[in-house]
């Protein structure tokens, strides 16, 4: 419950701020941004406006729709997912089943409100037929499946390798290249930090187990950074352009968040996404504690509701339901008209389902190993 409330807050307060940098969103609010507030895009001239949606206030954002999409399937299925129950499972949902979308303020199939990379799912699965594990192959590599992948690490609490391999296979209908490794990577962190002696050091320790190529090299060096900064609390904002720094030789975008480079987004084992380790590193600085940890990444901008989420979704993990600020649970449960709680509750029962199945599992194997060795 503290995992998926975790990130639909962390998506909420990130929302208002994505796409700016640190210092439009000073200017913006005048100072730094420390509760749920207005999407300032709101007072823009509509021929200006970034986007059509109204991003602020406690509406979440297409990252807590696909999460809570996933934790549908899970849910349905109550066993280990894979890239096949991606397409037969998740893609009809985002097709067909309407449902209230916060920052479009209207009921909609969810397929309308996710952006292009995520529509690719749709696109290459239900029109073009693809075979599912190779649907992820040709779009652009962002943090798209990374940033539903919560309910992974759920699935597997405790055990980040299973977690990691369960989010690679799944993620290969959508993702592919370093945007499907960080979806693994997520999940790992998310597992890891679901065993009760968790910190945000280990949950970074089980990461760098397992990341590969270039999104390994990020995490370390972002963890490095954060590690050599001195501890912080509600002085996150001292670590922000650090660890902007840390993660930019490794960030595929670039300087200006909405101008990216012409390789910018393309597959490649020395790149990473930049929503990941940033996230690993806020909670590296802040001890995993919830609210200084989210309230960093929504005022680092760009991808802030990404990052945002991510970093709620591990600190919640860690925390429990009671780290999330019972208000901002209140006003984002209002005002995006959904119940992250009761998720959570359906991921936990998904939970015992799936680690009853692998204990039988696990005796049928130890009975075969047992026979050859006699």
């Amino acid at each position: 419950m503290g995992c998926l409330a975790g990130a639909a807050v962390g998506d909420a307060l990130g929302g208002a701020t994505e796409g700016w940098p640190s210092d439009a969103i000073r200017a913006r609010y005048g100072g730094w941004v420390t509760d749920l507030v207005p999407a300032f895009e709101a007072d823009v001239p509509a021929g200006r406006r970034y986007s059509r949606y109204l991003k602020g206030d406690g509406r979440i954002t297409d990252d807590t729709i696909m999460t809570l999409a996933l934790v549908q399937v899970y849910a349905a299925l109550g066993r280990h997912l894979d890239a096949f129950d991606v397409a037969e499972h998740l893609v009809p949902i985002l097709l067909k089943e309407r449902r209230w979308i916060p920052d479009m303020e209207t009921e909609d199939i969810p397929l309308q409100r996710l952006f292009l990379a995520e529509k690719w799912l749709v696109a290459r699965l239900h029109h073009g037929h693809i075979d599912p594990r190779e649907g992820g192959v040709g779009n652009i590599v962002n943090c798209g499946a990374a940033m539903y992948m919560a309910p992974v690490g759920l699935a597997n609490a405790g055990d980040p390798e299973r977690a990691y391999a369960e989010a690679i296979d799944l993620t290969g209908a959508h993702q592919s290249s370093y945007g499907r490794e960080a979806a693994g990577v997520m999940a790992a962190a998310v597992a890891a930090a679901m065993q009760p002696d968790a910190t945000a050091d280990r949950v970074v320790e089980a990461c760098l187990d397992l990341a590969r190529d270039g999104t390994r090299s990020a995490i370390a060096d972002v963890a490095a950074c954060a590690r050599a900064l001195p501890p912080t609390n509600d002085d996150w904002d001292a670590v922000l352009p650090a660890l902007r720094a840390a993660i930019a030789p490794w960030d595929s975008v670039g300087p200006a968040y909405r101008e990216p480079g012409l390789d910018a987004r393309r597959p490649s084992r020395i790149r990473a996404i930049e929503e990941l380790p940033v996230a690993l590193g806020l909670l590296l600085a802040t001890g995993g504690a919830y609210r200084p940890a989210v309230l960093g990444a929504a005022n680092y901008g760009r991808d802030a509701d990404s990052i945002a989420a991510m970093a709620g979704a591990v600190a919640g993990a860690l925390g429990g339901l009671e780290s999330v600020p019972l208000a901002w649970r209140t006003t984002v449960t209002t005002a995006s008209r959904i119940d992250a709680e009761a998720a959570g509750r359906s991921m936990a029962d998904v939970a015992r389902r799936i680690r009853s199945d692998d204990a039988a599992r696990e005796e049928r194997r130890r009975a075969v190993h047992a026979a050859l060795d006699a």
